[in-house]
């Protein structure tokens, strides 16, 4: 809904960078869509340090601060995002936010787009395992009572869609095909510029269907 991954980059970068090395471009990939434990690890590992070494909260404590000052006036939704959800929701469509991204910044995000569009949220630290694993997807589908399976999820990171897809959700990936994981169909953001709620059934049925046939 909101490119944030830019701004989590120039974080990560400065987080590896204070941990003694620079991460390269290929190590910060596997931050991407990741928890903040994860991002961590990669950056602690690639410095020759383990977890265990460093003072967690104080870390955690910096990226959070940090990553506030680079969302401050930098939130824009995505071209075609805000129109879109918001023909979904005068449908009667029940949506539900569902990122790795803790509460207190994860609220910045949805308020930049607009929290009266969603039935809920659920962020990286209200589940007992965050993306990739399945957790986040079974709880948001059972909050609104539905099965996984007829849920639909646009989803931009590789521990994302693997998510969604462990848990039996339709998922389109908002990525290359070549970036795409098994049990998700590629799809171009693009498309969400005019787009209305009628569209997003066809590409929910299209999908589903390549997903029983492939």
């Amino acid at each position: 809904m909101v490119d944030t991954e830019p701004l989590w980059g120039v974080a990560t970068y400065e987080l590896s960078e204070r941990l003694g090395r620079r991460l390269s471009a290929e190590k910060r990939e596997e931050t991407i869509g990741g928890s903040f434990p994860n991002t961590l690890r990669v950056c602690a590992e690639w410095a020759g340090l383990s977890t265990s070494q460093l003072d967690y909260n104080h870390h955690r404590s910096w990226m959070f601060g940090r990553m506030a000052e680079l969302f401050s006036g930098q939130l824009v939704p995505n071209p075609g995002v805000r129109e879109l959800l918001s023909s979904l929701h005068a449908a009667g469509m029940p949506m539900l936010v569902t990122t790795n991204t803790e509460r207190e910044l994860a609220d910045q995000c949805i308020d930049a787009v607009g929290r009266a569009l969603f039935a809920g949220s659920i962020t990286g630290d209200e589940v007992p395992n965050p993306k990739p694993a399945p957790d986040m997807y079974l709880k948001a589908a059972s909050m609104v009572d539905a099965d996984p399976a007829d849920c639909l999820v646009f989803e931009d990171s590789w521990a994302g869609m693997s998510a969604a897809a462990a848990a039996g959700c339709v998922v389109l990936g908002l990525a290359p095909a070549n970036s795409v994981p098994e049990g998700a169909q590629p799809f171009d953001p693009a498309r969400f510029v005019g787009a209305h709620a009628g569209d997003v059934a066809e590409w929910f049925e299209s999908a589903k269907l390549a997903r029983e046939t492939a």
